[in-house]
Order: structure tokens, then sequence, then C-alpha cells
């Protein structure tokens, strides 16, 4: 059995104060990690369903082989081992902001970043994920490329932003940029932690021919109810 509590690394940055800890909770008896930033929670492995079902619906559908993902926001690595768990997947890159998070993944601190990072077709990028969606380098070794489905977790929601310099993304503007870095038939899934919002689908239906929102529930053994986070995916036209 691990120890109760051990915080696994702490780093000050220019976005706060960013730490992993490993606690052994009691009331699921297994170990949790949780990434904070500043006494914000980023990411808890307990709750964890949102994230997987948002590379599941944004691959929903696609053939394969040889589609190319790019993922914002690593966290815990839920959402890019999702994607690499698809056989139709021939390249993921995530973009993450913070060095510190892709150092744990690739020092074995989380336990899924061995898996992560000895697969080729997963490229891990620090950088912020929103400058370089506007200037289509989500990949920055080609830029201008495109992308068979981008999957975005690094906001609360469209509303409730880490930043304010995220907000651009969230409009007409931003996600029409965005568009035009997807193939034809390309997905773009947004993860939120609050309830479907209908003023931004009223934005994504502008920009996108196909948008939904997608609610997903999971169980929340602290408060033994049932919780649930928002999945909005949207599509692009067909060629």
């Amino acid at each position: 059995m691990s120890a109760r509590f051990e915080e696994l690394d702490w780093r000050p940055t220019a976005m706060g104060s960013v730490s992993l800890r490993r606690r052994r909770d009691p009331v699921v008896g297994e170990d949790v990690y949780e990434i904070k930033l500043d006494d914000d929670f980023l990411m808890s492995s307990l709750f964890t369903a949102a994230e997987v079902e948002a590379a599941r619906l944004a691959l929903a559908g696609m053939p394969g082989p040889g589609l190319d993902v790019a993922v914002g926001g690593l966290g815990l690595g839920y959402t890019a081992r999702t994607v690499l768990e698809n056989p139709a997947v021939g390249s993921l890159v995530v973009v993450d902001a913070l060095g510190e998070v892709i150092e744990w993944h690739r020092r074995g601190l989380i336990p899924s970043g061995t898996e992560l990072v000895s697969d080729p077709r997963c490229h891990l990028v620090q950088g912020d994920f929103f400058a370089l969606a506007a200037a289509a380098r989500l990949d920055p070794r080609a830029p201008g490329r495109r992308f068979h489905a981008v999957i975005v977790d690094i906001d609360h929601s469209p509303r409730h932003l880490l930043h304010p310099d995220h907000a651009a993304f969230y409009q007409p503007s931003g996600l029409r940029h965005l568009a035009a870095q997807l193939h034809p038939g390309g997905a773009f899934a947004l993860w939120s932690n609050d309830p479907p919002d209908d003023g931004f689908m009223s934005v994504l239906t502008e920009v996108f021919p196909q948008a939904a929102a997608e609610v997903v529930t999971f169980p929340n053994p602290f408060q033994e109810r049932p919780a649930s986070n928002t999945v909005y995916v949207a599509r692009t036209a067909e060629e």
C-alpha cells in the first residue's frame, strides 16, 4: 500500500504554482492522482469519464487507417491514451502549456506517462495551444498541417477560462480558423465542466454544419450521486 499522501512534484510557473500529488483515498480504496494550479484542481484520476468520452466521440465513425489527431491539454493523459487506443489513429500531437506536466509523463510520475512517451505515434509539444491554433501551428514540425480531429480539454468551460486570452478561441472567428485546420468531415471536440451552454451551441452551429452537446454522467463517490460533464462535438462538411 502506498503512503496516504505524497506530493510528487511542485513547481512555480508563469501561470502559478503547479503540483502533482498522489493520495490514497479511503472512499474508493485506491491511489488518486491530482494536478493543481495554485488552489485550482485541473485534473483528478477519479473523474475521467468525460475526458475519455471526448476522444471516443471525436473519432466515432471515422475511417482509417492514418487518422491525424491533435489534443489540447495533456493533464493526466486520459484523452491522449484513449486516442491511441484507436487502431485507426496514425499520429497524435498533444500540446500543453506546462512543460512540467510533460516532464512528469516522461519521468513516469503519472501512470499513463510511459505508455504515451513510448508510443511512436505520439508527439508531446510544450506550447500555448490557443496561440498555436491561431497560427495554424498545432504541429510545429509541419505548419499548416490539417487534422482529422482536434480535441480540447484546457479551460473549465467556454465561459470559465483559465486565462482571459483564451476567450477569442471560443468566438466564431476563432472556431472558423480551427475548422480550416480540419480535413473535410473532421471533428472538433471540447470538454466542459458546465452543463450544455445554448450560447456556445449557437456559436458552434454558426461555424460547423453539425454540432451537438453530449452530457456524460458518472458516479461521484463523495456526494453519493451522479455527476456530469459536457462534451461538445462539431464536424466540418464532407467533401
